[in-house]
């Protein structure tokens, strides 16, 4: 591939982008989460992961390429494999953002890997977020993007194995309401999320795909369930199966080993890790 289109030109490059945290939005958040929460008020602290549904990407729509993200070429490199997905993050909160104040992101691609494995050529793409507000910055972030062929026809499947059973866990129902609501609050056109025709026909999964930051924010809130007193100081979450809307699936998590830690995962459809990930508490 890198005969053909040298994928390196594209480390260092930076873009800005301002946003807003408007209290209509993260009602709507809330909402889509099933939280139970008072409206948001000017200056009111915004949980850990909020900061995904903004900064929406703002193509326009001749400029969306046929999976309905932004056809590829611009701040992202031009990646010709079909298949993409959010393959985890590290992140950082050095403190809140608030509702109300005015948001800057800088975005950096840190780095871009060609990979070969089992399922074919795959490509990867770290950017780093660093999100700012009014006092200075709020989020610092590494996040992953994966690239991949589409699934080769007859490949054997390795047999499944169950994923543990946490000391917490919450069953969620991913209808199309969630999707679709998730997918809008993340101003999201990729069709893997609400086109049934395109993502079983075009890219071969089974259903509608949840999305990855769905489930690493459906963690998140977890671990907000059992401990609502606690704030989240570092999060990370690696994406290992794709979980789509065929069957219901589980976030579950329990204390770590050390203290402020939390192991946290989610269940796939065959009951399996679909997605691991630890947060540091205090």
């Amino acid at each position: 591939m890198s005969d053909q289109l040298d994928l390196s030109k594209w480390v260092g490059r930076s873009q800005q982008r301002v946003d807003w945290v408007n209290p209509n939005h993260l009602a709507g958040w809330y909402a889509t989460l099933d939280r139970d929460e008072p409206f948001p008020r000017d200056g009111d602290p915004v949980p850990p992961s909020f900061h995904w549904c903004m900064f929406p990407p703002l193509a326009r729509q001749s400029e969306l390429g046929p999976d309905g993200h932004a056809r590829r070429g611009g701040f992202l490199p031009p990646v010709p494999l079909p298949r993409r997905m959010w393959a985890g993050s590290r992140l950082r909160f050095a403190g809140p953002l608030r509702v109300g104040e005015k948001v800057e992101m800088t975005s950096t691609v840190e780095k871009v890997e060609e990979k070969s494995g089992r399922a074919g050529s795959l490509v990867f793409v770290t950017v780093r977020h660093r999100v700012s507000g009014a006092a200075g910055l709020a989020v610092e972030e590494e996040q992953d993007i994966v690239y991949r062929e589409p699934p080769r026809p007859g490949a054997p499947a390795a047999p499944p194995v169950p994923a543990p059973r946490g000391a917490w866990r919450r069953e969620i129902v991913p209808t199309d309401p969630l999707l679709f609501r998730y997918s809008a609050l993340t101003f999201n056109g990729h069709r893997i999320h609400y086109d049934r025709r395109y993502v079983t026909q075009e890219e071969g999964y089974a259903g509608l795909v949840v999305h990855g930051p769905l489930i690493a924010t459906l963690l998140l809130d977890l671990v907000r369930r059992e401990r609502p007193g606690a704030a989240v100081e570092r999060f990370t979450f690696r994406g290992l199966r794709p979980t789509v809307d065929t069957t219901p699936f589980t976030v579950e998590g329990e204390p770590g080993a050390a203290p402020g830690q939390v192991r946290l995962w989610s269940t796939e459809n065959q009951g399996q890790v679909g997605m691991e990930a630890e947060a540091w508490i205090r």
